[in-house]
């Protein structure tokens, strides 16, 4: 008897990490997108939100009958490396116009249960036409109305909105199309994240820009911690002095555990003094190594900080090395000039590694083939290494991370001397000769 009881804990234990990666990986899971995923987590939603909340302060709702699980993360530092996606090819991020679009049309679906692209469209004109912040929106031009349907895509992909008549596509072929939506309200009210409300925090608008970092740290500011927020402003002093001891260290665990679970790589450095103090702590150590465990990570601990490995991939929402895009591959290859130059290089000396990659597969990055290609190669590189963890800019500089030293590139020989198609449809690279392909694949290191 003993020993089925030992085996159902076990089984349990097993689900829970696993549940816990995927909502990670997928705060908002719905039935329609995972339904093995949303039957485990509903399954076992009890000790999730128990972990959650101790672990890292994040609520969990889990609502059985919409279909829905929604894990509200929170975080003290805004965090611009997961921007919202257009769902269409390329999957470029959310431009200023259709955050703006996001949001308007956001408010505006609170009262309408079901509706019509159209009269959607229309109210989008009037609450932007009446606001003298914001550019009026004008379904008349083409990219306006691609920018909307980008908008409505990716709240369908939250599953806020559901076309039960037409596509929300034919929207950008002409102002006319007719699609009828059903609305769940009580999602969309899930979405945000922010404990705050930004209505909380209204200024004028020619003062936001000025004051745009308080404001954000204004929306993300939680009372357990300590502190009040008031008419909004963060009386920080005040705030302070007002947390307990209890307060103090519930902050530094969740600040600390937030971002080892929610970034790909935790950097001693970029901890404060308290926190580094906390996780080096006896009593920080074991609730880190505990959590991660029952998590089903693995910790990796170095001299320069900490890193979590899913055996499974389940937490990954981004993967590198990844073959995916242009951009994925040219930022490996540039791993290796970046690590062999401790000091960093400057953008002109990224740019003429961005220009050799060129120069070396001509028939590859078909895209960046012209007078400035190089330097947008290198940046786009760039950014896809500091998303991942593995460069930063300093002093004008960009140096590698000490994570980036796990990556080093292979060459692989290849029977077949025709170039196979690459990311994007381009070409692969190749080395010199067409006789070797230079691998897009990466060991781990020691280092």
């Amino acid at each position: 008897m003993s020993t089925l009881a030992n085996q159902l804990a076990a089984a349990e234990r097993e689900q829970v990490a696993r549940a816990i990666r995927l909502l990670l990986a997928r705060p908002l899971l719905t039935e329609a997108a995972d339904p093995a995923g949303f039957e485990l987590v509903r399954r076992r939603r009890e000790p999730l939100a128990q972990w959650f909340d101790y672990t890292c302060g994040w609520s969990l709702v889990v609502e059985p009958r919409r279909g829905y699980a929604r894990l509200t993360k929170v975080r003290a530092d805004p965090d611009g490396t997961r921007p919202a996606r257009r769902t269409r090819s390329g999957r470029a991020p959310f431009d200023r116009r259709r955050y703006v679009l996001l949001c308007v049309t956001a408010a505006e679906l609170l009262s309408m249960p079901m509706t019509t692209i159209g009269m959607l469209a229309d109210r989008v004109v009037q609450a932007t036409s009446a606001d003298r912040a914001l550019t009026a929106f004008d379904p008349v031009h083409k990219p306006e109305r691609m920018a909307f349907v980008d908008v409505l895509k990716l709240l369908e992909s939250y599953d806020v909105l559901r076309a039960v008549d037409g596509t929300t596509e034919a929207y950008v072929a002409s102002a006319d199309a007719k699609v009828l939506y059903r609305v769940d309200t009580t999602l969309l009210m899930r979405l945000p994240a922010a404990p705050v409300g930004a209505s909380r925090l209204a200024v004028p608008p020619d003062e936001v820009p000025a004051r745009f970092g308080e404001l954000l740290t204004g929306l993300v500011r939680e009372r357990r911690y300590g502190g009040a927020v008031a008419d909004g402003a963060a009386d920080e002093e005040h705030g302070e002095r007002a947390a307990t001891d209890a307060q103090r260290n519930l902050r530094l665990r969740h600040s600390v555990l937030r971002r080892l679970f929610d970034d790909p790589v935790l950097y001693r450095t970029d901890l404060t003094d308290d926190e580094l103090a906390y996780v080096t702590s006896l009593s920080g150590r074991q609730i880190l190594r505990r959590s991660v465990e029952q998590a089903g990570f693995l910790l990796e601990e170095r001299a320069e900080g900490y890193l979590l490995v899913d055996p499974d991939g389940l937490a990954t929402d981004v993967r590198f090395p990844d073959d995916t895009s242009t951009a994925r591959v040219a930022a490996l290859l540039l791993l290796e000039p970046l690590c062999a130059a401790p000091a960093g290089l400057l953008p002109e000396q990224l740019a003429e590694a961005g220009e050799d990659l060129l120069r070396r597969f001509p028939r590859w990055a078909r895209a960046y083939q012209s007078e400035d290609g190089a330097a947008r190669l290198s940046d786009d590189a760039v950014r896809v290494l500091r998303d991942v963890g593995l460069a930063r800019r300093t002093g004008g500089r960009v140096i590698a991370c000490p994570a980036a030293y796990r990556y080093r590139l292979t060459q692989t020989t290849s029977p077949d001397r025709d170039d196979k198609p690459g990311p994007d449809g381009d070409a692969a690279p190749r080395a010199a000769g067409g006789t070797a392909a230079e691998s897009v694949a990466a060991e781990g290191d020691e280092q």
